[in-house]
């Protein structure tokens, strides 16, 4: 007889949760659940996690590792960065915002081009490229100060999503989200698959993905298999974001508060894709996160080649916004120039229940 594993990523958000639920409560699978701890969560969310092993049995946890990374980054910087800062830099193109995965900050140059009349310029019909002028080398002695820099902050800390930050010497981007796949698919690939498909078991994914997320999710089908050897299975796929929280419901689980202090999602706290609104509620709930972010935004900056990283993309090479310029960006209005009156009104005011999903009604 075949042997399955029926494998599911746990992230403490609705739809997995929902999907566990599911799985456990009406189809009577017995699921190995997996959490990849970025170590960017919320407090809110590891209590949560520790809520639904009571309410439905253990969770794998798997703690990526960035230790090796970072000591071969080091040997780099020692060996070549030296050579490299003392040399001219061409005039070339450069992209603000990568566009391919597992990208660093070695990672952001085009061979040299001509320079437009208009700094800013479409290059072969891919917007995000600037015009960088030709740098002049730095001295030794400026070069010894910049690798002294790096080696002091190119250590690891333990918290995966920071170390695997200050490796690549920037943070992720919706353009470049080297995150999910370091933070989630590589570590639980070797730390979970690959010991059960060497074991022969045939694996099915259970991925919490539903059509109305976006249009490609809409596109996805409910099963295909993987070139990797595995199944995977999307149960959730035509799903709303009510008949996910209608399954909690149904069955006594509570979701993760969070949802109920005006946070759409509830993975990393807060998430590179994190929305306006969305970073207004976490600054005015949760200051203590953003504090957090200010120390990484820091600590990442001194261990790249640059000297400066922001957690948020800034809006042009001019505009270096950090986390701080980003959460008094959000209580603006549309167009961010202007203060939002209702915004600033409420920093004054109780802070309540808020959802929108609809939660607090």
């Amino acid at each position: 007889m075949e042997k399955i594993a029926d494998v599911m990523s746990i992230s403490g958000g609705k739809d997995s949760a929902a999907m566990w639920i599911y799985a456990t409560k009406e189809l009577g699978v017995k699921v190995i659940p997996v959490f990849a701890d970025t170590g960017n969560e919320h407090p809110s969310t590891y209590e949560y996690l520790d809520y639904l092993e009571r309410e439905l049995g253990p969770i794998r946890r798997v703690v990526p590792d960035f230790t090796k990374q970072i000591a071969k980054k080091r040997e780099y910087v020692i060996n070549h960065w030296p050579t490299k800062l003392q040399k001219d830099i061409p005039g070339r193109w450069v992209s603000v915002e990568p566009e391919f995965e597992g990208s660093s900050e070695e990672d952001l140059t085009l061979p040299p081009s001509t320079p437009p009349i208009d700094i800013y310029k479409t290059y072969k019909g891919v917007t995000g490229w600037i015009w960088e002028p030709t740098v002049k080398g730095k001295s030794f002695e400026e070069a010894e100060a910049i690798v002294s820099r790096a080696l002091e902050h190119l250590h690891p800390t333990g918290i995966p999503f920071l170390d695997l930050c200050i490796w690549k010497g920037r943070f992720p981007s919706t353009k470049a989200r080297f995150c999910t796949e370091w933070l989630k698919i590589i570590p639980i690939a070797e730390d979970v698959y690959f010991p059960l498909l060497e074991d022969g078991y045939h694996i099915v994914s259970w991925q919490g993905v539903r059509a109305a997320e976006s249009p490609a999710r809409a596109k996805l089908p409910m099963r295909e298999e993987t070139p990797e050897g595995y199944e995977v299975y999307r149960p959730l796929l035509n799903w709303s974001a009510r008949d996910v929280f209608d399954m909690h419901k149904k069955h006594g689980i509570e979701p993760n508060p969070l949802y109920s202090q005006g946070m759409s999602r509830v993975g990393c706290m807060p998430c590179i894709n994190v929305n306006k609104g969305e970073l207004f509620e976490i600054s005015r709930r949760f200051p203590e996160e953003i504090a957090r972010i200010s120390e990484w935004e820091r600590l990442v900056a001194g261990a790249s080649r640059r000297g400066d990283s922001s957690f948020l993309p800034a809006l042009d090479a001019d505009d270096k916004k950090n986390i701080h310029d980003w959460v008094e960006w959000s209580k603006t209005s549309y167009g961010g120039h202007t203060y939002d009156l209702l915004k600033m009104i409420s920093l004054e005011e109780p802070i309540t229940c808020s959802s929108v999903y609809g939660l607090c009604e």
